[in-house]
This record gives structure tokens, C-alpha cells and sequence, in this order.
């Protein structure tokens, strides 16, 4: 007959216990590396310091925006207060025209009265025949 011969449950059952083992093994065997603790803490160092200057950055970022804001907040003000300041020369300025236009028409109410007087007195000065 045949010199095959079909491995048992037993058989099978320690045989995968005995694989596991050997893997649980040189699993604990890398964990145990010195290598391997010293790039894990060079790792977490490296990822320390990128929270560090990620946090940096990020109250640079918001000192920067206080400024602007700040900036911001004068140049408006700036401009309110240039665009006063045009409001009150352009209503000087209105008020200005106004008056002269004022003297103008006053001045020429009193020519038109003064031509007007005067033609009265010349008509009154031909009524009178002298």
C-alpha cells in the first residue's frame, strides 16, 4: 500500500498552535527591538514638533489677522473721515454758490429797480413838459 497517510485533527491542531507560536514569537521578538523603540520615539519626537510649529503657525496666522483687522478698521476710518471732509467742502462749497448767486440776483433786482426808477423819472419828466 501507499505510504500516504492523511494527517489527524490532532495532528492538524498542534501543528497550527506550533505556527502561531513561532509567529507570536518573532512578533515579540521585532516589538522588542531597540531599532525598532528608537524610530518609533524619533517618529513621535518628529510629530511633536510638527504640532509645535503647526501651532506656531497657527498663532502667527492669527496675529496677522488681528493686524489686518486692525489695519482694516484705521483705513476705514480714514476714509470716513476723507469722506467728511468732502461732504463739508462740497457743502461749503454749495453754500458758497448759493450766496453768490444770492448777491447776483440781488444786484441784479437793484439795476433792474434803478432802471426802472429811472424810467419813471423820465416819464414823469416828459409829463411834466420840463
Amino acid at each position: 500500500m501507499s505510504n500516504f497517510r492523511t494527517p489527524d485533527v490532532l495532528e492538524r491542531r498542534n501543528s497550527a498552535a506550533a505556527v502561531k507560536k513561532a509567529l507570536l514569537e518573532k512578533f515579540r521578538a521585532a516589538a522588542q527591538d531597540p531599532a525598532l523603540e528608537e524610530a518609533r520615539l524619533k517618529r513621535a519626537a518628529i510629530n511633536e514638533a510638527r504640532e509645535v510649529r503647526a501651532a506656531e503657525r497657527e498663532a502667527a496666522r492669527k496675529v496677522r489677522e488681528a493686524e489686518l483687522a486692525i489695519e482694516t478698521a484705521r483705513q476705514a476710518e480714514l476714509a470716513a473721515k476723507a469722506k467728511r471732509e468732502q461732504e463739508e467742502l462740497e457743502a461749503l462749497a454749495l453754500a458758497e454758490a448759493a450766496e453768490k448767486a444770492e448777491a447776483l440776483e440781488a444786484e441784479k433786482k437793484a439795476e433792474r429797480d434803478a432802471r426802472y426808477a429811472a424810467r419813471k423819472a423820465a416819464k414823469k419828466v416828459r409829463r411834466r413838459g420840463y
